[in-house]
C-alpha cells in the first residue's frame, strides 16, 4: 500500500460518541511520540534507484533494490515486547499486524466478544480500546523512564507519548487487508511518512 490515505489512516480522532469501544471488532491504532521525537529506532537500507536506461556489463545483473527496514533501539525493543505482552493483561484481545517506527507505533488490535469480560474487583469489566491503549502507554512510559535512569536512553520532554491516540474501526476484510499492508510496508515508506523526521 502506498501513500497516506485519510479515508483509511484517519490521522485525526474519529471516536464516535455513541460507539461502545469495548465491542468486539478490529481497530487500527496509531500512537505518536511527543513532538514526534525518534526514540525507538532508525530506518536502514535506503532504496536504490537505477535509471531505466542504465546498461550493465555482460553477464551481470542490475543491483537489487534494498528494502528499507526498522532497526530498533533497546527502547524500541521494549515497546515491541510490551505490546506482545498486552494479551496477558487483557485476555479479551488478539494482536494482529503492528510495527514500531522511530517515532510512532501502528497496530491492528482485535477485541473478542467471547473473552471480553475479565474480573475487576467484584464486577465483570469489559475494557475499552481507550483503557487498553492507556495501560500500554503507562506501562511503556514507566519502563522508558527506567531505561533513561539505568541505561542512558534519550530523555524525553514532558511525556513520552502524545496525549491522545488515533483509531479507526475496521469494518470490512478489504479495509483490514489494506491497513495490514500499510503497517507491513511502513518502514519501506518512511521517507514518505507524515511523521518522517
Amino acid at each position: 500500500m502506498g501513500q497516506y490515505n485519510p479515508d483509511i489512516h484517519h490521522r485525526r480522532s474519529i471516536r464516535l460518541k455513541e460507539y461502545d469501544y469495548s465491542k468486539s471488532g478490529y481497530y487500527f491504532i496509531t500512537i505518536c511520540c511527543q513532538n514526534h521525537e525518534c526514540f525507538f529506532g532508525h530506518i536502514v537500507g535506503a532504496p536504490l534507484v537505477v535509471a531505466p536506461k542504465t546498461e550493465f556489463p555482460e553477464n551481470s545483473e542490475p543491483p537489487k533494490e534494498i528494502v528499507p527496514s526498522i532497526t530498533l533501539t533497546n527502547a524500541g525493543k521494549m515497546i515491541d515486547a510490551e505490546w506482545e505482552a498486552l494479551p496477558t493483561r487483557f485476555p479479551n484481545i488478539q494482536l494482529h499486524e503492528f510495527v514500531v517506527m522511530p517515532n510512532h507505533f501502528h497496530a491492528i488490535i482485535e477485541i473478542i466478544t467471547g473473552n471480553s469480560e475479565v474480573p475487576d474487583g467484584n464486577n465483570l469489566h469489559k475494557p475499552t480500546i481507550g483503557e487498553i491503549i492507556a495501560a500500554f502507554k503507562s506501562i511503556t512510559t514507566v519502563k522508558y523512564i527506567e531505561g533513561v535512569k539505568t541505561s542512558g536512553w534519550k530523555c524525553f520532554e514532558g511525556r513520552l507519548w502524545q496525549r491522545n491516540y488515533y483509531e479507526h474501526i475496521i469494518r470490512t476484510s478489504a479495509a483490514f487487508d489494506n491497513i495490514a499492508n500499510y503497517i507491513i510496508n511502513n518502514p519501506a515508506k518512511w521517507v514518505e511518512d507524515r511523521f518522517y523526521r
